[in-house]
């Protein structure tokens, strides 16, 4: 079920009438059997893979605490892990890693003919999958301990407005939150409901209408050259954005509108004056995953600076191949690896550049200068992330320059020029409200402003929804990884 569908447009309000309507010791059923439905409306049987992550994970995380000795709490742990990342590798990964070993055999002449397997890869599964590892991971720490109610840690597992694309949330944030008793709260469900109609904005004004360009461009990149390229690029810079970030801000106010805090998940990321800072900004949750559960497991910077720089690398190549099974991402994340060390060995060399030019006098032209040279790195980085392949990419890469102006059939044959006019709006827009949210206090400033203006500010954005959202029910980008 999208969220960017009539069917989930009913769909909620009937839960969160139900919701409300029960007890709060029965909220957990409530909530357990739509979350289900939710997933199941995809295909059904899928479903079978999250009870299983559910029942491994209690099982293990009870027998950690029990365990007396520590080798059978890492056998415990190890269970939790390897079944969790063989239903992953097996539905996600398989065929990839198969291919590379056959095309490294055939490389030093032994014949190799690789199994594939015809399987769909089920939606959200690195999601949750990450979601109940990090769960064990924290019993197994001591930070939390194991859920003793196993329909409320199913509930956590498969918690319907972060299920598919996150945020991946933490137990000891999420868990408690289902034995609160919530009341309706007028002021908490608007407040929900208006961070979801941004959601809808995000998505169906903006990502899903410059899908149409980027699509058009990516999927024949060897018919353009020059500018083309570059407009596909920097669309797909923002669709993905507005994509993932509408997706959550949808999942977050629905979750907010039943009571629950989900976290943020993305803060502004084209603002970023580093590339540091941007990884700060852009899925937080994912990020915080890999730096609590893999960078910090493999030494963190506690180490000496060649094994830092290396622990770095490799937390952002498995970034990177977290999003998916092809050599594009690998390479999306390597280079994000890269930017980081890059950055780390010459902060000070630029310190000292910006103080020599007098750009440590002018804080904000410097500031605008970052911004811009972190967008340009991030957007490089997209052409990977976006690439079908590494050949797609590579020739992007090359064909940038000379900047033809060839626009036939980029503009006017899949996106009118009415349609380009719109979807510049739409950026120039949001990223207007973005530069405000940055500098003010938004809520506040709403919230000071007289009832009419309000109304009037959230009735127009419904109306530009209405008036410009394109309205095919496109996935979600982040539902393929």
């Amino acid at each position: 079920m999208l969220f960017n569908s009539i069917s989930f447009l009913i769909f909620l309000p009937v839960v969160v009438l139900l919701y409300f309507s029960i007890p709060h010791k029965y909220r957990w059923i409530i909530l357990l059997v739509s979350s289900y439905y939710f997933y199941m409306s995809w295909k059904p049987e899928f479903i079978i893979l999250i009870i299983i992550s559910t029942i491994v994970d209690y099982g293990a995380s009870h027998n950690i605490v029990r365990s007396k000795s520590k080798p059978k709490r890492i056998f415990f742990l190890c269970f939790s892990l390897l079944s969790n990342f063989a239903l992953l590798f097996s539905f996600k990964y398989f065929n990839f890693f198969n291919n590379a070993l056959g095309d490294f055999l055939r490389l030093i002449s032994i014949p190799w003919d690789p199994v594939v397997l015809s399987v769909i890869l089920p939606v959200g599964i690195s999601f949750y999958t990450f979601q109940t590892v990090g769960y064990t991971i924290d019993v197994y720490r001591g930070v939390i301990k194991p859920e003793r109610h196993f329909g409320i840690f199913a509930v956590y597992v498969s918690f319907f407005p972060q299920l598919v694309a996150g945020p991946i949330e933490r137990a000891k944030n999420l868990l408690p939150q289902f034995y609160e008793k919530h009341k309706f709260s007028y002021t908490q469900a608007a407040d929900g409901i208006k961070l979801m109609l941004w959601g809808f904005f995000k998505k169906i004004v903006v990502a899903d209408r410059l899908a149409v360009v980027v699509n058009a461009v990516y999927n024949n990149t060897q018919n353009y050259t020059g500018i083309p390229l570059i407009l596909a690029t920097v669309f797909f810079a923002f669709q993905i954005y507005c994509d993932f970030s509408g997706y959550c801000d949808i999942a977050i106010g629905a979750a907010q509108v039943m009571g629950f805090r989900l976290m943020d998940n993305f803060k502004r990321p084209y603002f970023s004056r580093s590339i540091s800072e941007f990884w700060k900004r852009w899925h937080i949750s994912l990020s915080t995953w890999f730096r609590d559960y893999l960078y910090i497991s493999i030494g963190g910077n506690r180490v000496s600076i060649p094994r830092w720089y290396l622990n770095i690398f490799i937390v952002f190549v498995v970034s990177g191949l977290w999003h998916g099974a092809n050599w594009t991402f690998v390479i999306w994340g390597a280079l994000h690896g890269f930017y980081m060390m890059f950055g780390a060995l010459t902060q000070k060399v630029r310190d000292f550049i910006a103080e020599k030019i007098g750009l440590v006098k002018l804080p904000k032209l410097r500031t605008i200068i970052q911004v811009i040279i972190v967008f340009i790195l991030a957007d490089i980085g997209w052409v990977f992330f976006r690439a079908n392949n590494v050949s797609d990419a590579v020739y992007v890469l090359t064909h940038i320059f000379p900047l033809s102006l060839n626009f036939s059939g980029v503009y006017f044959g899949a996106m009118t020029r009415w349609g380009l006019i719109v979807a510049f709006a739409a950026i120039i827009f949001m990223e207007s409200i973005h530069f405000m949210q940055e500098h003010f206090r938004m809520r506040q400033f709403l919230s000071n402003k007289p009832v009419v203006l309000r109304w009037t500010i959230y009735l127009a954005l419904i109306f530009i929804i209405l008036l410009f959202g394109v309205f095919n029910e496109t996935p979600f980008i982040y539902f393929q990884f």
